[in-house]
């Protein structure tokens, strides 16, 4: 309890530090200070310590609008530090129309050290649950912050398995020469996106038509849409978001006869289930010994097999 309080304060002065440009051992904490701070942070920990050290999944972070008075002055919402905290975890925040702050830095804080992934409740069974309510008037939402303790379904048991979110953008044309749709999709990947693909589909009236499809992080989104908009003849972009659960990774290399190979590894619960030949390796190789690019791929599969392997 002692250490995850701690590591809780720690993330406020690492992000104080960071913003004041100063070690995070020679911040201040001013408001954060308080004893109420205090008592939510090593509250918080107690309650977890409590409950078992139960995992902690909590809802997309959404902030308000609008301006907070701190120990430097007027600053718009959201604070500075709760940027920073949440940014440094790499958590997103959206804001609202209340006009208040909904997001603290010691809110930040613990949601940065605890929570294990953001969004929607799945597959939740509530066998208990706690509210907390607070003394000011939120005009567009209640100012209640709810808690839910119970297991979850057997198919979303814990794995080692990496977690993201990422945003699919879509758009149906039947208009478009396909010089242009290539020349979109490899513009599109030195853009950011992470991947770029065309569907064969039917359209109204039974024209045949082509589904174009931008796999990219949530944060591309905006941008990446306003180039397919801009860049092919579509008039509009659907856009919706989906979870990702993606294996360990981690890149060896195998000694062949065509010299060494790079291959990616894909591990689960800690066990080797993937296993890919890197393609710009191979092609390296094939190019260099002269053989088929299949035959290079096959002898690098065959020299993690026979454990050929260096890190």
């Amino acid at each position: 309890m002692k250490s995850k309080s701690l590591a809780v304060f720690k993330r406020i002065a690492v992000a104080e530090g960071r913003i004041h440009g100063v070690p995070a051992e020679d911040v201040g904490f001013h408001e954060v200070g308080a004893l109420d701070s205090i008592v939510d942070v090593v509250g918080a920990c107690i309650g977890l310590e409590m409950l078992g050290k139960p995992r902690v999944a909590a809802s997309h972070v959404t902030e308000g609008t609008g301006w907070v008075r701190c120990a430097h002055g007027r600053f718009p919402i959201p604070a500075p530090a709760t940027l920073s905290i949440l940014g440094a975890r790499g958590i997103a925040v959206s804001q609202s129309e209340e006009t208040n702050e909904l997001v603290t830095p010691t809110g930040a804080a613990l949601v940065a050290e605890f929570a294990e992934s953001f969004g929607p409740m799945r597959a939740l069974t509530a066998e208990k649950i706690g509210y907390g309510v607070g003394t000011r008037d939120n005009r567009t939402r209640p100012n209640v912050l709810r808690a839910v303790l119970g297991p979850m379904a057997a198919e979303m048991e814990s794995h080692d398995w990496e977690t993201d979110q990422v945003a699919i953008l879509e758009t149906n044309l039947d208009d478009i020469a396909p010089e242009i749709m290539g020349h979109f999709a490899e513009s599109c990947l030195a853009a950011g996106a992470l991947d770029v693909w065309h569907t064969p589909i039917q359209m109204k009236k039974f024209r045949p038509g082509t589904q174009v499809s931008v796999l990219c992080d949530a944060k591309d989104a905006d941008r990446l849409s306003a180039m397919l908009l801009k860049e092919t003849s579509a008039f509009g972009v659907r856009r919706h978001v989906a979870e990702r659960r993606k294996l360990q990774r981690e890149i060896v290399s195998v000694d062949t006869k065509f010299g060494t190979i790079s291959i990616k590894l894909g591990k689960l619960d800690g066990a080797v289930i993937q296993v890919a030949p890197e393609f710009e390796s191979c092609k390296e190789a094939s190019l260099k010994s002269g053989v088929v690019l299949k035959e290079v791929y096959e002898a690098a599969r065959t020299a993690h097999q026979q454990g050929k392997i260096h890190k």
